[in-house]
């Protein structure tokens, strides 16, 4: 399944914020995440974000075009820097057809992907922000090399689709708790077991369906 694809692939530097898709422009490549992560963002008229699901070396970055479809509806852009291995849009289409096991594979990630999305929607709209974070910062780690996380509370605050203050009184518990330790935007994640207790279930469930249709599981 690899052999026609490695060279179709250049490998690239993911920036912090890089702009990948543009709602309603042209996919020209798609993206495989080595290390870091992608946030899939939609933007309101009111000028608000909402981050709806994240993608990492779990997955990729262009799956719409599994299903013929070459605009994004949403943005994507990177949320935590780090390197991907990138294929143009006509290779990737070439493979499509040519490449069998490698079609059935993604159509399983964009399930999974969908999946990870759904639940993301319904954390957002029944549980508390402390849960939230936490679940928030399991997705980040786990797409990471090494605790370290260099992110600002604004921007987590964008992602979540919340105020500042909030995030800074969540990330206050989570640290008083032994979970994190944060300053100057960059938290160390310090208990993963115990931030995994203080999650809700969603970060559970979604683990649960990659494995189920991937055969493993996102964390590293």
């Amino acid at each position: 399944m690899l052999a026609g694809l490695l060279p179709k692939l250049t490998p690239i530097v993911l920036a912090l914020r890089q702009p990948l898709y543009h709602p309603g422009a042209a996919i020209e490549a798609v993206y495989f995440p080595e290390i870091g992560m992608i946030s899939l963002v939609a933007n309101l008229d009111d000028g608000m974000q909402a981050e709806v699901g994240v993608i990492g070396n779990e997955g990729m970055l262009g799956i719409s075009l599994l299903a013929g479809v070459d605009t994004p509806f949403i943005e994507c852009m990177v949320q935590l820097p780090g390197t991907a291995l990138r294929m143009t849009a006509r290779d990737f289409h070439q493979e499509l057809e040519a490449n069998a096991p490698f079609r059935r594979l993604l159509l399983r990630y964009s399930e999974a992907l969908q999946a990870q999305v759904m639940q993301t929607a319904a954390c957002n709209g029944h549980h508390g922000l402390e849960q939230r974070l936490s679940r928030w910062l399991l997705m980040a780690h786990d797409r990471v090399d090494g605790d370290d996380l260099l992110l600002t509370q604004e921007f987590i605050a964008m992602m979540l689709s919340t105020h500042r203050p909030s995030i800074t009184v969540s990330a206050r518990i989570l640290q008083r708790a032994g979970l994190i330790q944060y300053q100057n935007g960059r938290i160390v994640i310090l208990d993963r077991a115990g931030l995994e207790a203080a999650s809700c279930e969603c970060y559970g469930a979604v683990q649960r369906r990659f494995s189920s249709l991937l055969g493993t599981n996102i964390s590293l």
